[in-house]
C-alpha cells in the first residue's frame, strides 16, 4: 500500500500576501468613546489618517465617528463592520478630503446595498420584495455613479477627442499636430506646419440677396 503525498493547501490570505503590507489599527468601541488599538497612539493616528485620506486629526476623528454610526447593527455600532469599512476605504486609497468623503459614502452605500440584499433574501412577501428590489437597484446605481465620479475626479475630468477623418476643402487650411480643445477655443501647439502653404484664405463676404447685386433695379426685377 502506497501512501499518497500530502497536499499542503496555501491559505488564501497567504497566497495573496503583499510584501510590506501594514494592517491599519483597529478601532475599539466603548460606551462613550472610541479608541485606536495601537501601542503608540500617535503612530496609530498617522496610520489611520493615511488609510482614510484624512488631512489632519480633526478630519480623521470626524470621518471615524461617521463610519462608526454607519456600521451600526440594530442601533448599536459594530466593530467588525467598522473594521471592514476602514479596510475597504484603505484599498480605495483616497487622496485628500474630497476622495475621503466620497470613499466613505461608497462604503456606506455598499453596506446599505448588502443589508437590502439580506432583507430581500429573507422575505417571501411579494410587496416587500418589490420595495426592497427597487431600493437595492437605486443603491447599485448610486454606487456605480460614485465609482465614475471618483474616476473623473482623479483624471481631472479630461476627455480625449480623437479625429479620424479630416476633409479640407478648397481655400481652407489644416493643422498637423496635437490640438487641445476647450469649451470655446482651440489652441494649436507651437511649431506646427501648414500642409497647404500656398492655399488662399477666403475672406468673409457680405451676404447679398438677388436684388442687391450690381446693376439690379431696386424695387423690381433686373
Amino acid at each position: 500500500m502506497t501512501a499518497s503525498a500530502k497536499r499542503h493547501a496555501t491559505p488564501p490570505v497567504a497566497a495573496n500576501d503583499r510584501s510590506g503590507f501594514i494592517a491599519s489599527p483597529r478601532i475599539k468601541l466603548y460606551k462613550r468613546r472610541i479608541a485606536i488599538d495601537h501601542p503608540d497612539p500617535q503612530a496609530g493616528e498617522r496610520l489611520l489618517a493615511d488609510a482614510l485620506g484624512a488631512v489632519d486629526r480633526d478630519a480623521l476623528h470626524g470621518i471615524l465617528k461617521q463610519l462608526v454610526k454607519a456600521s451600526a447593527i440594530g442601533h448599536k455600532p459594530d466593530e467588525a463592520n467598522l473594521a471592514f469599512m476602514i479596510s475597504t476605504m484603505k484599498s480605495i486609497a483616497p487622496r485628500g478630503s474630497i476622495e475621503s468623503m466620497l470613499a466613505a459614502q461608497m462604503v456606506c452605500v455598499h453596506m446599505a446595498a448588502m443589508r437590502s440584499a439580506c432583507r430581500l433574501a429573507c422575505t417571501d412577501d411579494l410587496p416587500q420584495q418589490e420595495s426592497i428590489t427597487r431600493a437595492l437597484s437605486r443603491l447599485a446605481r448610486t454606487f456605480a455613479a460614485q465609482i465614475e465620479a471618483l474616476g473623473r475626479h482623479r483624471s481631472g475630468d479630461e476627455r480625449a477627442i480623437t479625429v479620424k477623418n479630416l476633409s479640407v476643402q478648397e481655400g481652407g487650411k489644416a493643422i498637423v499636430g496635437h490640438v487641445t480643445q476647450h469649451a470655446s477655443v482651440i489652441v494649436a501647439e507651437a511649431g506646427m506646419t501648414d500642409p497647404f502653404p500656398n492655399a488662399q484664405t477666403m475672406a468673409p463676404q457680405e451676404c447679398r440677396c438677388s436684388d442687391d447685386r450690381p446693376g439690379a433695379a431696386r424695387g423690381g426685377i433686373a
